[in-house]
Order: C-alpha cells, then structure tokens, then sequence
C-alpha cells in the first residue's frame, strides 16, 4: 500500500471530487475501507447493506472465497442476509448476497484483522424490505460506472466502493464528505511516514479542520500529494493540482503548488505556498 509500480515508488495521496445535481462522487487513494468506515456511518441512514465482497482472508478448503454471512458470523457481527442467487454471479458490484447491519456496526466488520481487497457497500433504512433490496441490486446491477448512482435511490444517502483495498470510489448526498475524506487522506499519509520513522505504530495521528481541506477543494478538484521533510517533529506532504483525476501511470509533476505540514507535537495542520525550489524540483 505505500508503493507503486516496479520501481517501488512511494504510493501518492489522490483526491478528485466533482458535484453534480446535488450529488457528490470522490475518487481518492490510499485508504482501506476500515480506515474510513466511521466517515460513513456517520452520514448514512439507520443501515448499511454490504452488496459486493472478495477477499483473500477468508478461503474454505477449497481455497474459495467464504460467502459474506459466514465471514460476520466469524466476526461476531450480528446481521441480516438477503440472498440474491446465482444470477448476481459474476454482475459486477453484487455479491449473490447483501449482508444487512446496523450501521454502528460497520466499523466492528471492517476490524482490521482481515482485508477485503473489493468492498461495496451503500445505506439502507433500518426497515428496509426484502423487496427493496431486490430493487437496490436491480439498480446496482444496470447502473453504468460513470453513471451516478444515488439519483435512483432516493433514500440512500452513502455508496462506497473499495478496490484493491487501496483505491476508493465513494458518492455521497452530504457536501461535507468529501472535506473530510481528504482530511482523513493527508492524516493516514502522514501517519504511515511517522510509523515508518518510528519502525512501529504510532498514536492517532490529527487530522486537518475542515476548512483546511475545504479551502484545497475550492482551490482545485484534483490533487496528487507526496511525503516531503519527515522528522519526529514535522511532516510536510507535498502538494499538486492536476487537471484531471490521478491515474496510476501519472507521476508527481516537476512542480509542487502548496504544502500541507503537521506539527507533530502541537497537532495543528497548515498549508502555505510552495517554497521556489519545491516548484522547480522533482519528487
């Protein structure tokens, strides 16, 4: 997860958010579903229905992936299970089975102790109906990838998709999501260069105010960011716009435009203009 490629360069913050008819959808990297899953429960519904789920921690004796409900079971996390069928087999976003939880509960099924590697998940009143759900994979099911997907659920207000369990894809009816996602981005980077100094975990990490990321928003929808100066003190993470969504094949550009840096010990973050020689370098 902290590198890319066969050179083995560390992996960058990406950001990328665009608004359309009062919907929200975020493209970003890198975080783990669980990383973010508090994020999500705290704008959704009563619910959340787990509607797609591959993983390589949980392998029957025949090295095939454990249905959802076995692996909650294993979990310990109570839930409902809405068969869907073979026919969901192999639609891409559905599993043959929706796993339907209180959505407190979701944070204790993304534990950290095993890794989905493709997760989607999206909120559900606490009453929803079997019925329902049959309606929600039906629209999963169809719906194209750049296409948006909560104008035809009116009631959902969170749909997430994780891959890789690096890359998200999130879309969300609350405006303040995506500033806190990106928030949540730069304190998990800056988290994992203070681990890496410390050979070993370290205490959470502080995350920007919201006016901090929402500033970096207005300023431009895509970003791309990289470590800089890391010291026990100080963690500077570079900063660029690009004009369009970050793509693996895209490296950090010749030039940094800002600089996003956490004092450590006081657990305030800042972002000031890019130092001449930051711009003119490479990273």
């Amino acid at each position: 997860m902290n590198c890319v490629g066969v050179e083995r360069r560390p992996f960058p913050l990406s950001f990328s958010v665009g608004e359309a008819e009062g919907l929200w959808r975020v493209s970003a990297g890198a975080a783990r579903a669980g990383e973010l899953a508090d994020l999500l429960v705290a704008v959704a519904n009563g619910a959340v229905a787990v509607v797609s789920l591959e993983t390589n921690s949980y392998l029957d004796e025949n090295w095939q992936a454990l249905p959802p409900s076995l692996i909650a079971a294993d979990l310990g996390v109570p839930c409902t299970v809405h068969p869907l069928g073979p026919w969901a087999s192999g639609t891409n976003g559905l599993a043959e089975e929706f796993l339907v939880m209180e959505r407190g509960l979701l944070p204790r099924f993304l534990d950290g102790t095993w890794s989905p590697y493709e997760l989607a998940l999206i909120d559900v009143p606490e009453d929803v109906s079997a019925e329902q759900l049959d309606e929600l994979a039906l629209v999963l099911g169809t719906t194209g990838f750049d296409e948006p997907l909560l104008s035809s659920l009116g009631a959902s207000r969170v749909w997430f998709s994780g891959h890789d369990d690096c890359y998200v894809l999130l879309e969300t009816r609350d405006p303040a999501l995506p500033a806190a996602v990106l928030a949540r981005l730069l304190a998990l980077l800056a988290g994992s260069a203070l681990a890496a100094l410390a050979q070993g975990p370290v205490s959470r990490v502080p995350e920007p105010g919201p006016r901090l990321t929402e500033r970096l928003i207005a300023t431009a929808p895509h970003w791309i960011g990289a470590l800089d100066e890391v010291t026990e003190d100080r963690v500077a993470v570079k900063l660029a716009a690009l004009p369009d969504p970050w793509r693996l094949n895209v490296s950090f550009p010749r030039h940094a435009d800002l600089i996003a840096t956490l004092d450590v010990p006081r657990g305030t973050w800042r972002i000031t203009a890019a130092r001449r020689d930051d711009r003119e370098g490479t990273v």
